[in-house]
């Protein structure tokens, strides 16, 4: 079995085109989409893309793509107020069907792999779509996280490949397809069956950011500039944040 993980497209169509090129030139059984297909800049047509894999895709809920609903269904979204509009701006793109597909994700999907055992998909962490793990932080902080609740864990939401274990657990950050916060430029994806393979995907990304100018997206700009042009490095900044959720945990000091 061979299954292609997608996370973080965040509505960078170019950068979705580009690994959906590549999966079609060497074809994988499934296509996991680990969530946050939204917000982004061109979420309705990333969405499209997405949906027409059919019965060849699996779909996980992100926090990203919970918090556009909380906007369609006029609940305060957890994201900063400065971020909101972003949130509206995605909202107010999606048809009515999107919102019932996006809806019905769920926040997980497991698997038995020939070659690697009993794999959950999850956006984050096993517990939740939001805590942030690196590969910087420590075996007693992530061992109660992810050690037996399976063979493999896949994960996302930080946008930053890892390939690391907790306990006897191997965890495997998929990165980002459209908004990478690593370097080189690049979508970022994981090939899985019979091993597993980090991925990146070259694409022209001075076109992808024109193409994301030329949308009504509010952050426009912004997008086009740090999350294609100028990825960060967030490494540091992403330990430092997610090891203030666990205080007082041992290593977390």
């Amino acid at each position: 079995m061979r299954v292609a993980a997608l996370y973080d497209v965040h509505g960078n169509l170019p950068a979705l085109d580009a690994v959906l090129a590549e999966i079609a030139r060497e074809p994988v059984d499934l296509v996991i989409v680990g969530g946050d297909v939204l917000p982004g800049p061109m979420p309705r047509a990333a969405l499209d893309r997405l949906q027409a894999l059919g019965g060849g895709a699996r779909f996980i809920r992100g926090n990203g793509d919970r918090e556009t609903l909380a906007e369609v269904e006029g609940r305060q979204a957890a994201m900063p107020d400065s971020m909101r509009h972003l949130l509206r701006w995605n909202r107010d793109q999606l048809t009515a069907p999107q919102v019932e597909a996006v809806g019905a994700w769920p926040p997980d999907v497991r698997l038995s792999m020939p070659g690697l055992g009993s794999v959950l998909f999850c956006h984050a962490t096993p517990r939740n779509d939001e805590e942030i793990v690196t590969r910087l932080m420590s075996d007693d902080i992530l061992r109660p996280i992810f050690d037996g609740v399976a063979d493999l864990v896949v994960c996302g939401h930080t946008h930053m490949q890892f390939d690391r274990t907790a306990g006897a657990t191997r965890v495997v950050n998929a990165g980002s397809v459209g908004m990478p916060f690593e370097r080189p430029a690049g979508a970022y994806w994981l090939r899985l069956g019979p091993g597993v393979e980090l991925r990146r995907t070259t694409y022209d990304v001075v076109a992808a950011a024109e193409a994301v100018r030329r949308t009504a997206y509010p952050g426009a700009e912004e997008f086009a500039r740090v999350n294609l042009l100028e990825p960060p490095d967030m490494l540091e900044a992403f330990t430092r944040y997610g090891l203030s959720q666990f205080e007082g945990v041992a290593g977390g000091e």
